[in-house]
């Protein structure tokens, strides 16, 4: 294990409670290591808009990493580097998951769409595409017709969903830009999370930490199981691993 640098977190399941809070413990113990030179890094499957304020909040000085990787900014809302779908390729899978019966979204550089592409979107660019279902069938099926489109990264940030990048956009990889920039490697960060997008990041990470809450093949990649994202599990490991 190196010296930890950079800690490297999911949001929703991890950092953020089932309030979509961070706790007064987890902000302390977060700035007790920003104070130690620590950089703190928000890897999320959330556009750049929906994590922001919590950046603010935190008063991180360092990078944003957003749509699981398909744009990493500075918290000066700086674009350092984007990956994007391609429109024929959304607009096909869209239309697929909504023929198989699921719940759509979309995110753009300009915001995200439920269940209805905009009447704009050829003139947009776009960043991700989900899909949702309780029903495991369906999305099976889903995942079975995405198996046949080349040049995609398919993940999930919950076990009713899937996400589609580009192929090759993950966070692993935009957290070894970030790394680059930062001059230091993979063996420096301590990365947590709780579903299948954080999964390439536990591994390569210095320490890889799975939540209490997490999905059972996050838990068997990671180096260390805290405990869940509403008893302060963030906090917990990162005292253990980093101060």
């Amino acid at each position: 294990m190196g010296q930890i640098k950079l800690i490297a977190l999911d949001m929703d399941g991890t950092l953020l409670n089932k309030d979509d809070m961070i706790t007064d413990y987890t902000r302390e113990v977060l700035s007790q290591a920003m104070d130690k030179g620590v950089h703190v890094v928000l890897s999320t499957g959330r556009w750049l808009e929906s994590c922001y304020p919590y950046a603010e909040a935190l008063g991180l000085t360092s990078y944003l990493v957003t749509s699981n990787g398909g744009q990493i900014w500075t918290v000066k809302k700086e674009l350092i580097e984007e990956h994007l779908l391609e429109t024929a390729k959304l607009e096909k899978m869209y239309h697929l998951g909504k023929e198989i019966g699921l719940d759509m979204w979309m995110v753009s550089t300009k915001g995200v769409y439920r269940d209805r592409l905009p009447d704009d979107y050829l003139e947009q660019d776009w960043l991700k595409l989900g899909c949702d279902t309780f029903d495991k069938q369906k999305l099976e099926e889903m995942m079975k017709e995405l198996s046949y489109i080349d040049g995609l990264e398919l993940t999930n940030s919950l076990p009713t969903n899937v996400e589609v990048n580009p192929k090759g956009v993950n966070k692993a990889n935009a957290l070894k830009t970030v790394c680059e920039k930062i001059g230091i490697t993979m063996d420096n960060v301590f990365a947590a999370g709780d579903s299948l997008n954080d999964i390439k990041m536990i591994q390569q990470a210095g320490i890889g930490v799975a939540m209490g809450n997490a999905q059972e093949a996050i838990k068997k990649a990671a180096d260390f199981v805290t405990d869940t994202n509403n008893n302060d599990g963030v906090a917990k490991a990162v005292k253990r691993f980093v101060l």
